[in-house]
Parts: structure tokens; sequence; C-alpha cells
């Protein structure tokens, strides 16, 4: 009676408690929290009309835990582009976007944990320390490559970029002195 369709059915009531109608038990937004971190499936209702309120829900819940912390995983940059894309004709692309990036950045999450569990974990393994972070600008490389694509085919009578004039080749000095800090680079992060 209290799953519908795999989902447990959360009821929340006028005087704003909430009641999981799966385990016949009050629960907390705190509550709630646990059951995503558990991966658990559910959805929140309002008590007298049946109205699914769980985007209404989980945004209170995304909010409470950005209070509790001291560590908030909204940046403040990213949050006032997300408020400037409300009521834009950008407003129908963006939640598909940005649901397609956090589920390819789930998908890669054990990846690189496994990662950064090497390359801190074994003294031996310093030589990999720039991986993980290596996986993670790939990430959002690829984030902006489709992202640009996205947005490519909601205006595609935009003007296409000018093309450079002309292309200088870098001399033999300036690929020395690439090469010289590169090498730099990769002596101080096997010092690490």
């Amino acid at each position: 009676m209290g799953r519908h369709g795999g989902e447990t059915i959360i009821k929340k009531y006028a005087n704003r408690r909430l009641y999981n109608t799966g385990t016949s038990t009050y629960v907390t937004l705190e509550d709630l929290a646990k059951m995503v971190k558990r991966g658990e499936e559910f959805k929140v209702q309002d008590a007298k009309t049946s109205e699914d309120i769980t985007h209404a829900v989980l945004t209170q819940i995304i909010v409470e835990q950005e209070a509790k912390t001291g560590n908030t995983l909204l940046p403040t940059a990213f949050l006032r582009q997300l408020i400037s894309y409300y009521g834009d004709q950008m407003q129908m692309v963006v939640p598909t976007f940005l649901e397609h990036s956090m589920k390819t950045f789930s998908e890669q999450q054990s990846h690189m944990q496994e990662h950064m569990s090497k390359s801190f974990g074994d003294p031996s393994l310093t030589k990999n320390f720039s991986a993980p972070f290596q996986l993670m600008e790939e990430q959002i490389k690829r984030n902006t490559e489709l992202f640009k694509q996205t947005m490519q085919m909601f205006t595609p009578f935009a003007a296409p970029a000018s093309t450079p004039k002309e292309q200088r080749k870098p001399d033999a000095s300036e690929i020395d002195e690439l090469k010289a800090q590169l090498r730099n680079l990769q002596t101080k992060l096997d010092q690490l």
C-alpha cells in the first residue's frame, strides 16, 4: 500500500509533518536525505490534494544540507548562473543538460575514487597524483563540449565563429620553453 511503481509514497500534511506510508512512521527531511543516499526511490505527495511535491521537498533538503554544513556543494557562481536561466529561452534545456552531467559524473565516481585511493593510499604511486584531477578535467571538458553542442542546436542561425586569418606556428624556442615547464611540473608532482 505504501509503494507505487517501486516508489515509497511520502505524505506531507498541513502541519508540515512527513509520513512514510511504506514504514507507517513519521519522518524528517534528514530521513529523506538518508533515503536518497541509500538510493531508495520515493514520491512526496500533498496529503490533501495528492499533488506530487517531490521536487519542492528535494529542493528543501538541498537548502537544509547547504545550511547545515560549512562545505557548500553548490558554488555561488553556479547558483547565480542557474537563477539567470529562469524565464530564459534555455530554461527547457538546462534540466536535461544538468541531469545528463550528473549521471555521467556519478558513473565516473567509482572510477575516480579508485584512482584517489591508489594515488593517496600508496606512497609508491605518487606519480599518479594527478590522475584523478585529469579525470575530472576531462569530464568538465566533455560537459562543456556537450553544452556547446546543445546551444548550437537551439541557435542554428547564429553566425559561425570567424576563422582566424592566419595561425602563427610557435618557433623552436617557445616549444623548448613549454617542454621545460612540463618537465618542471612533472618533477614537482614526483616529489609530492
